[in-house]
């Protein structure tokens, strides 16, 4: 075992990266340069970065040996270690969840802390760690009326509807209360709801009783609950174009103001008002993450506005400044890449959901280009040489979208969408998306992912601020630690410091940065390091994904293996051979006797032109390891079709590191 992880296990994983040291079995290509500072301070009202900012001024003052105090991790004015959470689960307070689902906020908090919780059924369930944070996003639409109605409370009894809805929720009859449940929501869809349950006391008073839970399990340096909702807007109908709205402050100020709710509107650029009132209303902060492009069809990432008006600067500025992040991998499917436009990657068909939208309503063939993250982010370079400014200027975030209240993605402990279909024999075939004879069975549903984020402090301003920033990134369950540095000035032997931190702070951007302009004639050069979930698999390999947009205004791309295990050598094809597989799926077992357990490079890229607009990330790769899928097979004793995968490589996503030749 290296002396890198031993520091992790003692607890002494303080600068993030410690005693990396360059084994036989990594191989990689690692090369020159990089600078930079952190995040400047933005001017006000700046579109790239929030207001709250690392100095970099502080970084670069005390990150050399001899300007220290005695003590090396003394004043340290960066985050030294990522914080792990969700920020987007819901319980039986989101009315599409709540009439089975009977467990709140509360439980959502215990269960995120590490304490066991029961399942709406009554299964014991626990985290085998806890979390750092939680977001709270429950659909601010109709939010607490479910458990209004459960408990019989006289706020919403006074109409026929809701009293026949309770007592299906009373009867303990799982059919009768889904059957209630689906008439409920398509009251919702089609407009017919009791206006009893849109009541604005009705809503002030569970908004109210909301926030109070959240604050409770609020406790700054152990463990942070923000105050969140989902807006939940499905045009179409049935085309996802929901955010979650995150805020920075706590009660006194989320009180002040009613959440956003698509009964208003649902066009997204009147949330953004809403969000930009909320802040000169209450001097407090929120930011919104989009998910699921991949069920917009076509709509998350369009090349017009929600209205059908050409996207303009304004446009992109203000999206940029309430949207600093996509989530990018969650249990309805991983958005990074789409195989129809990434064909050389071998890795971009992951758990892919491409069917149509909510409702499975097919797509037509130009919708892809505007629903995936890399997709994006190539389309926001070209649209920033248009409109003077990316719209689609954005960092990763993991999420589960979990409707159980429970955010557990691990493999072999995953508890699935909703509470109507708990670990069983056979949840692998349930329906969990139908149109016009097409569905979606149970087994497609990927496990969700989490987001790290890389904060000063365990606080929700930290918290919020590295949100802001974009210093994230995304994993599809594993916690994986990952850091991405890049600038102009770093060196070979920067890999194989004791402090990768200090170096990668001093001289260069972290991730969610922008690259400075060049002093000298040099490629970019960046810093990268990985190492695995200290109780999972090991590494396979990191790459770095590259986005550029030539000079007749074309975007391409292209990922580089930058370091890899197991002394493996490129083919004449320059791929990397696969690294192997030690799964038993039979038993729901692998061994980490291949992979490595940390990686770390220096790498140049070797293609730059610094005419070029273009952006950077790091994707992190685990050796094959069970699915959820197996394990379930494993523990029922079932024969799963040919069609189900059963082995999974899982990965992280950096945000980006953007160049502006201007």
């Amino acid at each position: 075992m290296s002396r890198f992880l031993l520091f992790l296990f003692f607890g002494a994983i303080i600068t993030m990266f410690t005693s990396c040291k360059k084994d036989n079995d990594v191989q990689g290509d690692q090369q020159q340069v990089s600078t930079e500072e952190l995040n400047r301070t933005p001017p006000e009202g700046d579109a790239h970065h929030g207001d709250m900012s690392i100095d970099p001024s502080a970084i670069s003052q005390t990150s050399r040996l001899g300007e220290r105090s005695f003590s090396p991790y003394a004043n340290r004015k960066f985050p030294t270690r990522p914080l792990w959470g969700d920020q987007h689960i819901h319980s039986g307070w989101s009315f599409d969840a709540g009439f089975i689902n009977s467990l709140g906020p509360k439980e959502a908090m215990k269960f995120a802390r590490g304490e066991q919780v029961e399942t709406t059924w009554g299964v014991p369930v626990q985290l085998s760690r806890p979390l750092d944070w939680l977001a709270m996003t429950d659909h601010s639409d109709l939010l607490g009326a479910t458990p209004l109605m459960r408990a019989s409370d006289p706020l919403v009894m006074d109409d026929p509807t809701v009293r026949r809805w309770n007592k299906a929720m009373q009867s303990g009859d799982i059919d009768a209360i889904t059957t209630a449940a689906m008439e409920a929501i398509q009251a919702q869809g089609n407009g017919t709801l009791p206006e009893i349950l849109k009541n604005e006391s009705v809503f002030r008073s569970s908004w109210s009783d909301y926030t109070s839970i959240i604050e409770e399990y609020n406790e700054p340096g152990r463990f942070t609950a923000l105050i969140g909702y989902e807006w939940t807007p499905n045009p179409g109908p049935g085309n996802n174009m929901h955010r979650n709205v995150i805020y920075r402050g706590g009660k006194n100020e989320a009180d002040q103001l009613l959440p956003y709710t698509t009964f208003e509107s649902v066009d997204p650029e009147d949330l953004w008002r809403w969000m930009e009132n909320y802040e000169k209303e209450t001097g407090d902060r929120v930011l919104a993450i989009p998910h699921n492009g991949n069920l917009s069809n076509g709509l998350m990432f369009a090349f017009e506005t929600y209205g059908g008006e050409p996207l303009t600067m304004e446009y992109a500025n203000r999206r940029q400044r309430f949207e600093p992040i996509y989530e990018v991998t969650q249990i309805k499917g991983d958005g990074e890449a789409h195989p129809l436009f990434s064909p050389e990657d071998e890795f971009a068909d992951f758990e892919t959901w491409d069917e149509g939208n909510l409702n499975l309503t097919p797509k037509d063939s130009g919708m892809l280009n505007h629903e995936y993250w890399r997709e994006a982010l190539k389309n926001g370079i070209m649209l920033s040489e248009k409109i003077g400014a990316n719209p689609f200027m954005v960092g990763a975030a993991g999420g589960t979208d979990a409707h159980t209240a429970l955010s557990a993605v691990e493999e072999d402990n995953f508890f699935g969408k909703h509470s109507g279909v708990e670990p069983s024999p056979t949840r692998w075939e349930h329906v969990v998306l139908s149109f016009d004879g097409r569905e979606i069975l149970g087994w497609r549903q990927a496990s969700g992912g989490y987001t790290a984020v890389w904060a000063a402090e365990n606080t929700r301003e930290a918290i919020w601020d590295a949100m802001m920033r974009r210093e994230t990134y995304a994993s599809t369950g594993p916690r994986i630690t990952v850091r991405f540095f890049g600038g102009w000035n770093f060196v070979e032997e920067d890999a194989q410091a004791r402090e990768p931190g200090w170096i990668g702070y001093d001289k260069g951007v972290p991730m969610g940065g922008m690259l400075e302009a060049r002093s000298e004639d040099k490629s970019p050069t960046f810093l990268v390091a990985a190492l695995r979930d200290p109780i999972g698999a090991n590494l396979d390999r990191i790459q770095v994904v590259k986005g550029w947009l030539d000079k007749d205004g074309n975007t391409h791309e292209k990922v580089y293996d930058v370091a890899w295990s197991d002394n493996r050598r490129k083919g004449r094809d320059g791929k990397l051979p696969a690294v192997g597989n030690t799964v038993d799926v039979a038993n729901a077992t692998w061994k980490n006797s291949i992979g490595s357990p940390e990686l770390i490079t220096v790498w140049e890229d070797p293609d730059f032109d610094p005419d070029l607009k273009c952006f950077y990330y790091a994707r992190v790769i685990e050796i094959p390891t069970p699915r959820w899928t197996a394990y379930e097979a494993k523990r029922f004793k079932l024969e799963l079709p040919e069609e189900v995968p059963m082995i999974i490589q899982e990965r992280a996503y950096t945000s980006p590191i953007w160049y502006m030749p201007e």
